[in-house]
């Protein structure tokens, strides 16, 4: 696995790294299944495409070297999944509230909200100092 510097903050901006090319991986996923099937599963299925790419690279950023974070790798895949039904339910949400609203920018307004929890949820529970 990668050598990881042990501070705090490069392992948030390797996290934030990680957010940026899944989201860009969920958003073009999003764009290409939205002409085959409807909004909301389209979405339920980007989000999975992005579950299974991020936890592919996971390993790559190797959040568990030298103590650096305060849970397990299971602990961080259950955050994952939280954040998704958190994006999931927001997008959803702005979808059957305002119909108007274009999936893609559903995506942006709900992935924004999400990447803020996770943010929060991995600066608190994962990355915190014991």
């Amino acid at each position: 696995m990668a050598e990881v510097e042990g501070s705090r903050g490069t392992l948030l901006l390797r996290f934030a790294a990680m957010l940026f090319v899944a989201s860009a991986i969920e958003a073009m996923a999003l764009h290409l299944l939205l002409g085959e099937v409807g909004p909301l599963a389209a979405r339920a299925l980007s989000i999975f495409a992005v579950q299974v790419a991020t936890i592919a690279l996971l390993p790559r950023l190797d959040l568990t070297a030298r103590d650096s974070i305060s849970v397990g790798p299971v602990a961080i895949i259950a955050l994952l999944l939280i954040s998704a039904l958190v994006n999931y339910g927001l997008y959803a949400a702005l979808l059957l509230t305002i119909p108007a609203l274009q999936p893609l920018a559903a995506l942006v307004l709900a992935t924004a909200a999400s990447m803020f929890f996770s943010f929060f949820g991995y600066s608190r529970f994962v990355f915190r100092s014991e």
